[in-house]
């Protein structure tokens, strides 16, 4: 099934002029239990416990991220806790308190990278 998209019109940065650019248009969203529906649909595992493992995955990813771990999670891909913070003149300058936030980087796996190149889109 093809990706829809839609146009958007979108001002240059820094310029008055603007431009259409196409928009990814979402289809609805699938949820943890939705998940755990399609999984048990196509397994023996009981919705119950897998479930139960989702959860405890979170629960675990959550632990090792603020860790400071990667988590690869084989053809799915991985993540990583990313931090920006504000440039110092010095080396000795730069303490906690100059971070400003972090993030997660998900970094997609090579099947879902050929997936990626492999969409075909429709427009709306």
């Amino acid at each position: 099934m093809p990706i829809k998209y839609k146009t958007v019109e979108k001002p240059l940065p820094g310029k008055s002029e603007k431009k259409w650019y196409a928009s990814a248009n979402t289809s609805g969203e699938k949820t943890l239990e939705g998940l755990t529906t399609d999984i048990e649909k196509i397994s023996t595992v009981s919705g119950a416990d897998i479930r139960a493992v989702l959860y405890a995955l979170v629960d675990v990813m959550t632990t090792s991220l603020a860790d400071g771990q990667i988590i690869r999670l084989g053809e799915l891909g991985s993540m990583r806790v990313n931090i920006s913070s504000e440039g110092k003149d010095k080396a000795e300058e730069v303490t906690a308190a100059a971070i400003k936030g972090a993030k997660i980087i998900f970094t997609p796996s090579t099947k879902i990278k050929t997936m990626l190149n492999n969409l075909k889109y429709e427009k709306m």
